[in-house]
């Protein structure tokens, strides 16, 4: 017997996270019952169904590094239109992207349908650092620096990176690049950090 939030992710459908949203909300089945307790233990023989679909528990892992480019969400669909990383991997699994990163903003995304994987990577408990470089408007100074190394409360909660580097700085177009890294993945959380010492992100 195992936890259905975990029988969910290891389905590869999603995160575990996830699948304790989905459970919360009324959207998981077990047997064809309605399942919203996240203790709810559950058998290889059970038929599981999420959001309307009936799990295949057998799935092939598969574990993707993609170059995001600029102009995908970091999501498996969107009410906009808007193109979706998953469009960029060929693969007939149900794959999704490991945490996020911003539509306009480039770099290392990790995709898998391995729900444990998703998950060691993205709970903040794990101390998974993730790095980012990132070109501000103007130039930032010390005070600003050392305001950044000390932690900056973003939305109610306090924010400490674990590095940050000035990497380059030009006086020329007022723009500096700056190294940072955190541990975290909140939405929006490096754009917020530079806005706090009043920088715009230019590029990410």
């Amino acid at each position: 017997m195992e936890r259905l939030q975990k029988v969910i992710a290891n389905s590869g459908y999603t995160s575990r996270r996830k699948a304790e949203e989905l459970i919360k909300n009324g959207q998981v089945y077990v047997n064809g019952k309605l399942k919203t307790e996240l203790g709810t233990k559950v058998n290889t023989s059970d038929e599981i169904t999420v959001e309307g679909v009936t799990l295949n528990k057998v799935s092939n892992k598969e574990y993707y590094l993609l170059n995001k480019p600029r102009g995908y969400i970091c999501s498996l669909d969107d009410e906009k239109g808007r193109k979706i990383v998953t469009e960029l991997i060929d693969t007939k699994e149900r794959i999704y992207p490991v945490g996020r990163l911003d539509y306009d903003t480039t770099g290392l995304l990790i995709l898998t349908n391995d729900g444990n994987l998703a998950n060691i990577l993205m709970h903040p408990s794990n101390d998974i650092t993730k790095t980012y470089i990132a070109k501000l408007e103007g130039i930032l100074t010390m005070e600003e620096y050392f305001r950044l190394k000390d932690g900056i409360v973003i939305d109610g909660v306090k924010c400490v990176p674990k590095k940050v580097k000035i990497r380059k700085k030009t006086l020329e177009t007022n723009t500096c690049m700056v190294e940072i890294s955190i541990v975290e993945g909140r939405n929006h959380i490096i754009k917020k950090l530079f806005a706090s010492v009043n920088h715009s992100v230019i590029k990410l």
